[in-house]
């Protein structure tokens, strides 16, 4: 492979080791690499408690995975300290971070990635902070660790997969926390990977259709014809196939907009409805979260679409995983009439199985420009409802969502009530409670 004309400069992309257990060691006073801690969602939400996020120590003692293990698989052990989520406190602590990225490289040369991970592109500013990439690195890890008691994991690249590679592959496990890939070294540090679900961008699904290609490697990933992955597995195939040669031609300076807009809400209910009037209650709350959400935006919907998950059981029996629906309406942000279609969507279309997941979205979006009235109904009585739905999103705007409910969220069935102190669907705590 000639990667004379390939971009070429320096990326790390940086992870904050078991994050939200590091956070939670570190605001009681413990080593984060060495307490045996675990975050677990609050018992209520996840119909037994679901391990969020588990310390380096937790995961070598007592075998607990982060989103896999559960109440359940927690051991009666005096070591194991168990504490709730904070995500207002993670999300305030990731801002931190990320200042501190921005003492080594300007703003338009950082993009944070996810909560515990962010890219940099050092390409122009490392020269300024030490001899090497590699001393620079660990400079960026020691004044993390100095103001904030974290540990930072580091992978280097020439580009962003390799430092993605580097870091997944190699840094995570080695004494410093840092690890490198380059043009140069791919055969030794990609083809070597001999388990293909250990790469970024292949999941158990994507790796059995490589293994039908007889690609079980790596190794064998770079062997193949890119012709044939890209007729087998469409474009994904093609990338596939670069990443296994250690290219990518990705700009972050170019941010990739969305085709197409689109707001909605979804939710993983607290546990199996089958209540008819319980979903429906549901359905209703979500709905009028997205419409509250257009007219934030000051937008109008064309399409609405629902989507509907099964539980467990449900799927196994009915042989499907739920179902999805979309309609082209009417342009509107009006509560009453996204929630009335909502409805029947799902009456349409629900056979009385045992509800989840539940998903709302909106899509051909349009700016509000005025209001449109129906001929067939009173203008006055029409124009009264949409300045109440203002009305209301004013009050919530100024004193918060629970400040003013329906009484339907009071029921047995609905969730907009707890899930209005949530943050990214867990518990967002106090930050120094």
């Amino acid at each position: 492979m000639d990667y004379s004309h390939e971009p070429n400069g320096v990326f790390f992309l940086i992870d904050n080791k078991s994050f939200y257990a590091s956070v939670e060691a570190t605001m009681r006073g413990f080593n984060p690499l060495t307490v045996p801690l675990v975050v677990m969602s609050e018992q209520a939400n996840t119909n037994g408690g679901l391990i969020l996020a588990t310390s380096p120590m937790a995961k070598k003692l007592f075998g607990l995975k982060a989103n896999v293990s559960r109440q359940r698989n927690l051991p009666q052990d005096p070591r194991l300290v168990v504490v709730p989520p904070r995500m207002n406190l993670y999300i305030e602590r990731n801002l931190e971070i990320n200042d501190i990225f921005r003492r080594f490289v300007a703003d338009e040369d950082l993009v944070p990635y996810s909560i515990d991970e962010s890219i940099l592109d050092m390409t122009h500013s490392w020269r300024l902070f030490g001899n090497s990439p590699i001393e620079v690195a660990k400079l960026i890890q020691k004044t993390v660790h100095d103001e904030l008691g974290l540990y930072l994991t580091v992978g280097i690249g020439d580009n962003p997969v390799q430092s993605k590679l580097a870091l997944d592959i190699y840094a995570k496990h080695t004494p410093d926390f840092i690890g490198e890939i380059h043009y140069s070294t791919v055969p030794e540090k990609i083809w070597s990977i001999e388990n293909l679900t250990d790469v970024w961008g292949i999941g158990n699904r994507t790796a059995k259709r490589l293994n039908n290609l007889k690609i079980y490697t790596m190794k064998d990933l770079a062997a193949a014809s890119p012709f044939l992955l890209k007729e087998k597995l469409g474009i994904i195939g093609t990338q596939l196939y670069a990443t296994a040669w250690g290219i990518d031609r990705t700009n972050l300076h170019k941010r990739i907009k969305p085709r197409e807009a689109s707001i909605g809400n979804s939710q993983v209910l607290p546990r199996d409805y089958r209540s008819q009037e319980e979903i429906e209650t549901v359905i209703k709350e979500i709905g009028e979260q997205v419409a509250s959400r257009l007219r934030h935006h000051h937008k109008v919907a064309g399409v609405l679409s629902l989507g509907i998950g099964f539980s467990y059981a449900a799927s196994e029996e009915d042989g499907r995983g739920g179902f999805g629906h979309s309609l082209k309406i009417d342009p509107t942000n009006d509560n009453r009439e996204i929630v009335a279609h909502l409805i029947k969507m799902f009456e349409d279309n629900w056979q009385g199985q045992t509800i989840r997941n539940i998903a709302v979205y909106t899509s051909k979006l349009s700016s509000m420009s005025g209001r449109q009235l129906n001929i067939f109904m009173d203008p006055r009585q029409q124009i009264k409802k949409q300045e109440s739905d203002r009305v209301v999103d004013q009050i919530r705007d100024k004193f918060g969502f629970k400040s003013l409910v329906y009484a339907r969220s009071t029921t047995k069935g609905g969730t907009a009530i707890n899930r209005a102190s949530l943050v990214g669907g867990h518990n967002g705590g106090n930050a120094y409670e």
